[in-house]
């Protein structure tokens, strides 16, 4: 078969070849590949009904399009391929241990609590801190830096673990999702008066694909109706089986809240890591491990919490962490207290980072700080191009319409999160009830209690979902993402408020008029008694701008407590003020409405008007 011309260019026409490229490359990444003139592929592009410029990064599916139409057969590099073959070029082995077997060294078992929501998981990880910190943490401060080390005893032995202290499975899965095996072990906490309730089941599929042991925590065990007997039953059905029925998982009843049998549960992991685990790592090599969380302190820079998998970390190592640098300035364990170096398995808060690295991306120790930033840079190109070629566009429900019409979506994909369980099924049942003719399927994907996160963005940026918030808000930097990622977040107060909405997008009669636009937020950090105006709330403008007159709602540990709210009274210092921006302090007045309390957000907003697209 001839090649294709165009514009009189004779095109090279492959005979099923493969072509590699990376995510979000552009045309003239291809016509390198093939030795083609990139104007030509534009002509090709063209012809097929795509305008899209020689510089421009591209999705796949538009390198697909292009490659089968020259009888070419591309191959996406992975991310994580990428990564390999970006730090290959360095000569620079990851998530390799060096030299051999006399090299290894035991290191301790890193864990994660999960389960069900309200089963005890974070009281556990308090009871664990509280009786078996890391001997030493007299006089130190006690830091949130997630993740810190227990010492514990086994048969006479002193035994060291490491807890990540993370939200339960969201994070474990966001981190796998990244391709970083963080957890040796996984604590599944069962409470014994509920049993085994959906998130335990989730957190349990979790764990499973990620193939970790599964060490399970009764919790609860001295409160009316515990039977832990009941549990171990119920998971024998997820194939969990407790050791006393023959099985090869251990169970231990404990109560976080009395602090009863912690140390047979420490105990319990120890040896389940002993018994299926070859735990081992070369302490002498340069450190390798993954960031676990990192965020901007105003005091400090970027911090990022990471653990140390392989090697020892020290002060002054020059270190890549995703798609930041820098050099080790200091670091500190959880305790705060300054440590020199941290060995394998050991967590350690790190400051002197460029920018706040992603949790789960890996850090590596180089030679030199010209290498760090070269790995750093072209880390972060590779990122901006995957971005730019994913499709932004996401559905929402006044676009839903014409998608169905033009055959894009056959299902309308929900994700909602409530104030109660009780609501959440309410408005799951009546939606599902809905009819809306054979055309379309409504499909919920995730339902859950409390404030929308960022794992509950990313999975309806996965899915094309729409976000659906009843009586709670986003929490954290979920709005930003959302933002950025093009996701419809939608917040109600009243449940056919939804109904409506939903019934009418599915049947493409939605007109949106106003949207709601969120100005700005407020922490309250005192609470002032005026017997003239009522309570006044100190506050602290964390993002945006608060103006006086405008709609608000008290939000109270990512609950919705008060809808409808004015701010009728600004004043900074002593000053009656029109606003107050971001990072500073002032005084708000809700007119009537009296119920605050320190720690509670004052979320502000207007109604624009909606163009009509």
């Amino acid at each position: 078969m001839q090649a294709p011309s165009v514009g009189g260019v004779m095109l090279p026409r492959g005979n099923g070849q493969s072509v590699r490229l990376s995510r979000g490359a552009s045309l003239t990444d291809f016509a390198e590949k093939i030795n083609a003139n990139p104007a030509s592929l534009v002509q090709v592009m063209l012809n097929l009904g795509e305008m899209v410029t020689a510089t421009q990064s591209v999705s796949d599916e538009t390198l697909q399009l292009l490659a089968d139409e020259m009888n070419y057969i591309v191959e996406i590099v992975s991310p994580e391929e990428e990564d390999r073959e970006l730090l290959e070029s360095f000569d620079i082995e990851f998530g390799e241990d060096e030299g051999g077997e006399e090299a290894l060294v035991a290191r301790p078992p890193v864990v994660t609590v999960m389960g069900h929501v309200d089963h005890g998981k974070t009281r556990l990880l308090d009871a664990i801190r509280k009786t078996n910190v890391v001997a030493g943490e007299a006089g130190g401060i006690t830091q949130h830096i997630g993740a810190y080390q227990v010492a514990t005893e086994v048969n006479g032995d002193d035994r060291k673990i490491t807890f990540i202290d993370t939200p339960g499975h969201e994070a474990f899965t966001a981190m796998r999702a990244r391709g970083a095996k963080s957890t040796d072990i996984a604590i599944l906490v069962v409470a014994a008066n509920d049993g085994v309730m959906p998130q335990t089941v989730e957190a349990l599929n979790h764990a499973k694909a990620a193939d970790v042991p599964i060490v399970v925590a009764v919790n609860k065990i001295d409160v009316e109706g515990a039977d832990p007997t009941k549990v171990r039953g119920q998971l024998t059905e997820y194939g969990l089986v407790a050791e006393e029925y023959g099985g090869d998982t251990m169970f231990v009843d404990i109560s976080a809240k009395q602090g009863l049998h912690i140390d047979d549960l420490l105990e319990a992991v120890v040896l389940t890591a002993d018994a299926s685990l070859d735990l081992r790592a070369n302490p002498e090599q340069d450190a390798q491990g993954i960031a676990i969380e990192a965020h901007l302190d105003r005091g400090r820079g970027a911090v990022a919490t990471v653990l140390v998998q392989r090697g020892t970390l020290r002060v002054g190592d020059t270190m890549v962490v995703g798609d930041a640098y820098g050099r080790v300035r200091a670091m500190l364990d959880d305790t705060g207290n300054n440590v020199e170096e941290a060995g394998p398995s050991a967590p350690v808060l790190v400051l002197g980072l460029t920018n706040v690295p992603g949790a789960g991306d890996n850090f590596l120790v180089v030679d030199e700080d010209r290498t760090a930033r070269q790995i750093a840079e072209k880390r972060a190109a590779r990122e901006r191009n995957a971005a730019f070629a994913k499709s932004r566009r996401r559905v929402s429900l006044e676009d839903l319409d014409k998608v169905l019409k033009a055959g894009e979506v056959q299902q309308l994909n929900l994700i909602i999160k409530g104030d109660a369980s009780g609501s959440v099924e309410a408005l799951e049942s009546s939606l599902l009830q809905l009819d809306v003719g054979d055309d379309v399927d409504l499909r919920i994907l995730h339902r859950g209690v409390g404030a929308v996160t960022e794992t509950d963005v990313s999975l309806a940026a996965g899915s094309d979902a729409i976000i659906i918030g009843f009586n709670v808000r986003a929490e954290g930097r979920a709005t930003s993402l959302a933002e950025r990622e093009g996701v419809d977040v939608r917040y109600y107060s009243v449940i056919y408020q939804v109904i409506e909405e939903i019934e009418a997008a599915l049947k493409g009669m939605l007109k949106p008029e106003y949207e709601e636009v969120e100005l700005g937020t407020a922490e309250i950090r005192e609470v002032f008694r005026s017997s003239k105006l009522g309570n006044i709330a100190g506050v602290l403008i964390r993002s945006g701008e608060v103006r006086r007159n405008t709609k608000a709602r008290l939000v109270r540990d990512g609950k919705v407590i008060a809808e409808n709210l004015t701010i009728e009274g600004l004043r900074r210092f002593k000053d009656d003020v029109t606003e107050i921006r971001e990072g500073y302090e002032g005084g708000i007045n809700l007119g009537n409405y009296n119920d605050i309390k320190v720690d509670d957000v004052i979320a502000t907003y207007e109604m624009r008007e909606k163009p009509r697209g």
